[in-house]
């Protein structure tokens, strides 16, 4: 059994989606993004910070840094979740958007 329970290919294919969807959100917002290589998306912010969402594919989890700290993300009954506290994945994405001066976006 793999860390998350999904395997290569269920990893793989799950946060492609994660990340288009992410993406998707990101394309009807102000901010600017980029994906510097696959697996890997970076919000910039006016202030020049950064956040940054990538899949590590070793703990088969999506982790994301942002100025306020770095948080794993699992994948849990069919969504993913803060490894510490069980909050999805695109909740803490809206919060630290806004924490980081980007104003409220839905995904």
């Amino acid at each position: 059994m793999t860390p998350s329970g999904l395997n290569e290919a269920e990893f793989n294919q799950a946060t492609a989606a994660t990340l288009a969807r992410i993406e998707q959100g990101l394309e009807t917002s102000e901010l600017d993004f980029e994906t510097p290589a696959d697996g890997i998306l970076e919000i910039e912010f006016d202030d020049g910070s950064k956040i940054i969402i990538n899949r590590h594919g070793v703990a088969r989890e999506i982790w994301v840094a942002a100025r306020s700290g770095g948080f794993h993300f699992k994948f849990h009954e069919g969504g993913w979740v803060d490894t510490r506290d069980g909050t999805p994945l695109f909740d803490k994405l809206v919060a630290l958007i806004a924490a980081q001066g980007g104003g409220h976006i839905a995904f």
